[in-house]
């Protein structure tokens, strides 16, 4: 049915020629749209072939979780970078579209408790929905190539992945201080804790908690990492916060040595101000905080591990003065390297053992928050930095902490050296006589994989009495998760109490053993998948390394802001590892990254099922057509900033469809036989200006302006569509040419329209018009200027003004002024190209 459906159309396509309606046909978006998805579907259009010699174009839109119903934010999100594809393709690129899903997660188990049904069932039911709403968007996605995150054809190879890098030391098992949600029963990333302790997809109360945790080492790319964004074609805006997040910083490690004997490494940016300090602070988690407690302070001590436990590390690291230090004594002193002095050892909730070595030495006089610590408290505060103008700093009058420029005082052997200028010198001196070592620190942290929950990766790995942990052979993958576990509102994952899953034997001694129970977290399946679509049935790697070369990196990803540090920092971190086990033979997954916006209500508030101001594009199809949504969406505003939602001005896009539609169909039939030499120039010159300022607002990623070129050349078409330049040999042009251009955003009525031009099947093949510079020059002429009929002034004009523009400029003329004398004109005039009349009382 579907072969017969695609021969009628390519037929009628190549065999019809051109006519003009006996009467005036009406624009059915539902026929139209029906009758084009069929046919591309039958046809296999957007089927991409490997062996396509054209040169490749990958572009790529980050893959949606199957909730169950794509909403208008998944189509701004989709159906404008499929635009960009579009336009590729037409330039003569062999253009890679996938599309798949990320359908591993906790939303599925939540939904799957709120419903009573097991994740499995319920993801794989939404997919065929959300896979039609697609289709029915006129997406130019390859289905052939569908990924589908939680299928063992996909996560086995996680999985695989997980053994190379377990193998190579960049996945490791350590106990670190984790965020718990009791509720769901799983560690949290620091990202998915909100303001108040509260967990970013429940809203339980969350708390930290020691636990033993999977890590992958993605800090030992932290300098590669940092390095290699400066070539990619990515917002300054994302760069910057990876930038951040990597956070490079050179200094020195410092060791102290506590009186329990233990020794204590800082890590600090400004190792010349350690004559200055005068006290210690460790993180309030630090391991050694217990031993060096005194029994006197151990209550206390306690009592402030605790509260500190509440907090997320953003309220700890908070820089606001007004927020109350915080702190208890230990009871414990520590030695300074360099001044050999007793210090106390305190701890205070602005340390974070997850930065740095957990553990700083505090010099007030020249840092912040110290200096903020030791007023509260009654510390001294020592100055080892004058500054070489101005009055001496006295640590009794000091009202704030001095770190600018000067020399170095109160520093034994270092005493005048410049600072900054002298700072490598003294690091110099500190590494002679053993005190510290130059080194380079990073904010970035080992990526915590581990995840206590049941719908996910399950890490291939066992226990086993006698060997210990032991990695699975790559011949037992993939590990299966259990689709027969009892899911239960317990609040526990089931692979817990799984016996089947959970007992095995070891692959060493063959004696029992016991399965991980922790899950991957869901960003893994995420940092390669680009990669599989490439060869999404290949069976002995994760993918095809040929393939994976041939198309990869990814030309053009796009996807929201709210991605810029996890998922593309991890997504440039797999692909680094890839590129060191041989797979790839590149570095950087995405070349060039763009950002959409985020489309709000009509109250300008984020979109909320709940509240009921989310809008279902279903209904939106079915009034108005895909193709006119899909400018709506392009024309609501720049696309990197979205913006509220206009239910009005999608009939403002439907009416522009349909004079569209009425243009082509009855003027397909105009033979070029009138010899208006003017009007053909001056409407192709008209043709090409639009040419060249569509092309460039999609190079540019400015949809909205685009859509406003559309808009405006289509109007001058009709206008002119009942004079001279309709019957000249450029009226053909101009049309077959609004349909081209036309193509990337309306693919239905583009398709449609091509058809009745009697043009080759399909519009989507043709090449993209390409303007010449030379016609996109405006043509100027002198336009009269009359004031009730005497001419009162000349102006040089652009050949193709528009009637309301020219009035615009004759009224601002001061010479018109002089005579119009601020009376309103009853009237004007208008001979375009020529002449402009005034008329005034």
């Amino acid at each position: 049915m579907m072969t017969e459906i695609k021969d009628s159309v390519v037929e009628r396509g190549r065999d019809r020629e051109p006519r003009a309606p006996d009467h005036v046909e009406r624009y059915d978006a539902g026929i139209v749209e029906s009758k084009w998805r069929a046919c591309w579907e039958a046809d296999g259009l957007y089927r991409v072939d490997d062996a396509d010699p054209r040169p490749k174009w990958y572009s790529l839109t980050m893959y949606p979780y199957p909730s169950g119903t794509l909403h208008v934010g998944h189509w701004y999100a989709f159906s404008i970078p499929d635009v960009y594809a579009r336009l590729q393709r037409m330039r003569g690129y062999n253009v890679l579209f996938p599309m798949g899903f990320d359908a591993f997660g906790l939303p599925a188990e939540n939904a799957a408790i709120r419903h009573g049904i097991h994740p499995a069932p319920w993801t794989f039911e939404n997919i065929p929905r959300m896979r039609d709403q697609y289709r029915q968007m006129g997406a130019m996605i390859d289905w052939s190539r569908e990924v589908i995150t939680c299928t063992p054809e996909y996560y086995r190879w996680n999985q695989w992945l997980f053994l190379k890098m377990l193998e190579r030391g960049l996945a490791y098992r350590a106990n670190g201080s984790v965020w718990w949600c009791p509720n769901d029963q799983t560690v949290l990333a620091n990202e998915q804790v909100l303001e108040g302790n509260v967990c970013e997809r429940c809203g339980a109360s969350v708390s930290k908690r020691d636990l033993e945790q999977w890590y992958f080492r993605i800090t030992d790319y932290a300098e590669e990492l940092l390095h290699d964004t400066e070539a990619l074609d990515w917002p300054e805006r994302v760069k910057t916060m990876q930038r951040n997040w990597i956070g490079r910083s050179e200094g020195a490690r410092l060791s102290f040595t506590l009186e329990t004997g233990d020794r204590v490494e800082v890590f600090t940016t400004r190792p010349d101000t350690v004559w200055g300090a005068t006290f210690m602070v460790l993180a309030p988690e630090h391991p050694l905080v217990e031993r060096l407690t005194s029994e006197e302070q151990r209550a206390a001590v306690q009592a402030y591990v605790e509260q500190a436990r509440r907090q997320t590390d953003i309220e700890r690291m908070s820089t606001d003065a007004t927020r109350e230090k915080s702190g208890v004594f230990t009871g414990g002193y520590a030695i300074n390297p360099v001044t050999e002095e007793l210090i106390p050892v305190w701890i205070a909730d602005y340390v974070l053992m997850g930065y740095g070595t957990g553990a700083i030495m505090a010099v007030p006089a020249h840092d912040e928050r110290d200096f903020a610590f030791a007023r509260a408290f009654d510390l001294p505060i020592r100055v080892v930095i004058q500054p070489e103008q101005g009055e001496p700093l006295e640590p009794g009058t000091m009202e704030q902490a001095y770190h600018g420029p000067g020399r170095l005082v109160n520093s034994g052997p270092v005493d005048g050296s410049p600072v900054p200028a002298g700072i490598p010198s003294v690091i110099d001196w500190l590494e002679k006589r053993g005190r510290g070592r130059r080194e380079v620190n990073y904010r970035l942290r080992d990526w915590l994989i581990s995840r206590q929950r049941y719908w996910g990766t399950p890490i291939p790995v066992i226990y086993c009495d006698a060997c210990g942990m032991v990695p699975l052979p790559e011949e037992q993958l993939p590990v299966l998760l259990p689709l027969d576990a009892a899911f239960e509102p317990t609040g526990q994952s089931p692979l817990t109490t799984h016996e089947e899953f959970l007992r095995t034997s070891c692959p060493n001694c063959g004696g029992p053993a016991r399965r991980e129970t922790d899950t991957m977290d869901t960003f893994v399946d995420s940092s390669w998948y680009w990669f599989r679509y490439t060869s999404p049935d290949e069976r002995t790697l994760p993918f095809d390394p040929a393939t994976a070369k041939a198309w990869c990196p990814v030309d053009l990803y796009c996807g929201g802001i709210e991605h810029a540090i996890l998922h593309l920092l991890y997504a440039r971190f797999f692909t680094k590892v890839c590129r060191d086990l041989g797979l790839i033979d590149h570095g950087e997954p995405f070349l060039r990254l763009r950002n959409q916006g985020m489309i709000l209500s009509e109250e300008g508030t984020k979109m909320s099922k709940s509240r009921g101001t989310q809008v279902a594009p279903d209904d939106l199809v079915s009034a108005h057509g895909a193709d006119a949504l899909r400018l709506h969406l392009m024309y609501l505003g720049p696309w990197d900033q979205g913006g509220p939602w206009n239910s009005r001005g999608i009939v403002g896009m439907e009416r522009l469809i349909r004079t569209v539609f009425q243009i082509v169909v009855e003027t397909a039939g105009n033979e070029g036989s009138d010899s208006d030499a003017d009007a053909e120039e001056a409407l192709r010159r008209l043709t090409h200006r639009t040419i060249e300022r569509v092309t460039t607002d999609l190079d540019d990623f400015q949809f909205n302006t685009m859509v406003a070129a559309l808009y405006e050349f289509t109007n001058e078409l009709k206008r002119l569509k009942d004079g001279p330049a309709a019957r000249t040999g450029a009226w053909r042009e101009a049309i077959e040419t609004l349909v081209l251009l036309m193509a990337p955003s309306t693919p239905y009525v583009a398709e449609e329209l091509w058809e009745r031009l009697g043009k080759p099947y399909s519009v989507h093949t043709q090449p993209w018009p390409v303007f010449d510079p030379a016609l996109t020059q405006e043509l100027l002429v002198e336009l009269v200027v009359q004031v009730n009929g005497k001419v009162r002034d000349k102006l040089t004009v652009p050949a193709a003004i528009s009637e309301e523009r020219a009035r615009e400029l004759a009224l601002a003329s001061d010479r018109v002024q002089e005579f119009v004398n601020g009376k309103d004109p009853v009237r004007f005039i208008y001979v375009p190209g020529r002449l402009a009349n005034i008329v005034v009382r």
